[in-house]
């Protein structure tokens, strides 16, 4: 079979021959793969920045979740955490028991751009935390393709305030205003909502997170109320210095949500969800399809966060 094949680290991937991965226990089966979106993880696996990428796993085939195709017709979204073998392949060994079968009529190209998107943040709000109907959330780094969809999805799960930060004030502007208490790329701005704020899903780390953290512990009024930090991503930077007196002086809780703090099982239990919504039109990402061939060229690309890539079969 054909796949995007990583043999280096910091190299993008070659449109190379493979051999067909193959079914080793009586849950896993082979599918074709119509579908598998380039999210962010995947450009870290591919980089090998990832905190679970390992050299002694090249040569690997980039990709964590897709749309497939079974013998018997079924539509499959399925994940492959872990494996050597990815999604972004014509073909892909599955776990039935971490997938779904979708609804008919869904549209793999979509739910490829859309579930990966959402199933973040709605993770972190039913698996990472006790998340209550009408505390508020700060989602910082709402410009982002996760970020805006975190905004949705908080405001599904019955979020009373939702506030969207970011750096792109064209980009915030641009997220339904019905869906969010504020827009802000300020600071001080942070820090003013910091007496209100019960939740944070931070996408970005680094810098900005330093930075809010401050300003939220700064301005918090009842320092027994509870804050609690979910981090998510690392699209600002690696490493945050966290000063010693904001974890002493506050209810601050620092959380991480994702692969490894996550089961497996835990993300499939989460997907019928997931997957209803994007059916109802709830959740939509637009999607960029591109044929798998393609997969160096599309590597080189200036990223879009209002688009998502998604690599289809040629």
């Amino acid at each position: 079979m054909k796949a995007a094949v990583v043999t280096a680290f910091g190299t993008a991937p070659q449109y190379l021959e493979l051999d067909e991965p193959q079914p080793a226990n009586e849950h896993e089966i082979l599918v074709d793969v119509l579908a598998a979106g380039l999210h962010p993880r995947v450009r870290m696996q591919a980089v090998g920045s990832h905190y679970t990428s390992s050299s002694d796993s090249l040569p690997v085939v980039p990709g964590i979740d897709g749309v497939g195709r079974g013998s018997d017709g079924r539509l499959w979204y399925f994940m492959s955490l872990g494996r050597r073998y990815g999604s972004l392949a014509e073909r892909a060994v599955i776990d039935t028991r971490r997938a779904f079968v979708l609804p008919d009529g869904s549209d793999p190209v979509l739910v490829a751009a859309t579930l990966n998107c959402a199933i973040a943040s709605w993770l972190a709000l039913t698996r990472r935390i006790t998340f209550e109907r009408g505390q508020n959330v700060l989602v910082l780094g709402a410009t982002g393709g996760t970020g805006r969809m975190a905004v949705q999805v908080c405001r599904l799960l019955g979020a009373g305030q939702v506030i969207a930060a970011g750096r792109d004030p064209e980009r915030l502007a641009a997220i339904p205003r019905a869906a969010v208490t504020a827009l802000t790329s300020d600071p001080e701005t942070i820090g003013r909502l910091g007496a209100t704020v019960d939740v944070v899903l931070d996408f970005l780390w680094g810098e900005p997170a330093e930075t809010a953290m401050a300003a939220l512990v700064a301005r918090r009024t009842d320092l027994l109320r509870p804050l609690t930090w979910v981090n998510l991503g690392e699209m600002a930077g690696a490493q945050a210095m966290l000063p010693a007196g904001a974890l002493r002086s506050s209810r601050l809780q620092l959380v991480g949500s994702g692969q490894g703090s996550l089961t497996a099982a835990e993300m499939a239990a989460e997907i019928p969800a997931v997957a209803a919504e994007i059916a109802r039109g709830t959740f939509a990402v637009e999607p960029d399809p591109i044929a798998l061939s393609d997969v160096e060229r599309a590597w080189s690309r200036p990223v879009d966060s209002s688009k998502r890539i998604v690599f289809t079969p040629n």
